[in-house]
């Protein structure tokens, strides 16, 4: 083989061997790299989109009258729970303010609060859903401005889309709507009467064990809460009555301290949920009326217990 064949094969050679190497390094670097970018696409086009904050403003109308109130603050709300985040806003307490005054003027007309509430919420009142926890504080927070109990009513309204911010925070999870009562619409006597017997003949039983700190009610028990929070809302005059109970273990004088203790605290848990100091008496009686036999644990369990009812 000649000097010249083999200077044009080695010539032959090098072309291949970095043809070669270009495909090996350049062509894979674009293939990796369109599938990094293909992967960026895919993450970015399935990113999750946040969901919008409800944020519900204090909005309150007579169709039939000259009021309308509409402001973007509102009462405010942590997520499971039924306390009004306080300080209010200047527009929210100018709000209240006008509504007080419009009642004055309108004795006939009547408000009606919806609260508002998600499933998953956990419910450490003592009403049924937090939603109705949370129109009974509004309620009182209006009736404190001079608006009259019996001028309002409330209600709850399940919404599994409220949706809170990131530090867990529901605003304005309330609906107001206001409408005429009839002249013709008086409450019924007799209905009061019913609703009264049924309340004393199933009153709230509550029982204590040694150095209980918190009240955590049943679903029938919340029930019979919120029916005797209705009936103080129909009769001016009308009182929960607390009576504490106790075994007869120690001196009596000692037993009506510690029965008068649990019937506080039990006060104590129904102001906690909106109920006005005024409209709550208690007491307490000791061993006096057992209801069971205190020879035996089970019946001094029994008979260690506080009596929620309506005078």
């Amino acid at each position: 083989m000649s000097k010249k064949t083999r200077y044009l094969l080695g010539i032959l050679l090098t072309i291949i061997i970095g043809t070669i190497l270009y495909w090996f390094f350049c062509c894979q670097y674009c293939s990796n790299n369109g599938k990094h970018n293909h992967k960026k696409h895919h993450l970015k086009t399935n990113d999750v989109v946040k969901p919008t904050v409800t944020k519900t403003p204090f909005l309150v109308n007579d169709p039939n009258g000259n009021f309308n109130i509409e402001t973007n603050s509102s009462f405010n709300f942590k997520t499971s729970d039924y306390h009004v985040i306080k300080p209010l806003s200047p527009n929210l307490e100018d709000g209240l303010n006008n509504l007080a005054k419009y009642f004055s003027s309108n004795p006939e007309k009547h408000l009606l609060i919806t609260g508002v509430y998600k499933e998953e919420e956990e419910n450490h009142s003592a009403f049924p859903n937090l939603g109705l926890a949370r129109a009974n504080a509004v309620k009182n927070l209006i009736a404190s401005r001079g608006v009259n109990y019996k001028n309002i009513t409330t209600n709850s309204q399940l919404d599994n889309s409220l949706t809170a911010d990131v530090s867990l925070v529901l605003y304005g999870p309330l609906n107001f709507n206001i409408t005429t009562k009839d002249q013709q619409d008086t409450v019924n006597t007799k209905e009061l009467e019913d609703q009264l017997k049924a309340i004393k003949a199933d009153p709230l039983i509550l029982y204590f064990d040694t150095a209980q700190v918190a009240i955590e009610l049943t679903a029938s028990q919340r029930q019979k809460v919120a029916n005797m929070v209705d009936y103080l809302t129909k009769v001016d005059q009308s009182h929960i009555v607390i009576t504490g109970h106790t075994d007869n273990q120690g001196s009596r004088e000692t037993n009506i301290k510690v029965g008068q203790g649990r019937a506080d605290f039990a006060k104590n848990y129904l102001m906690d949920n909106g109920i006005p100091e005024n409209k709550i008496i208690s007491t307490s009686v000791g061993p006096d009326h057992p209801i069971a036999d205190n020879t035996t644990e089970e019946g001094k369990a029994k008979n260690r217990r506080v009596v929620v009812t309506i005078n």
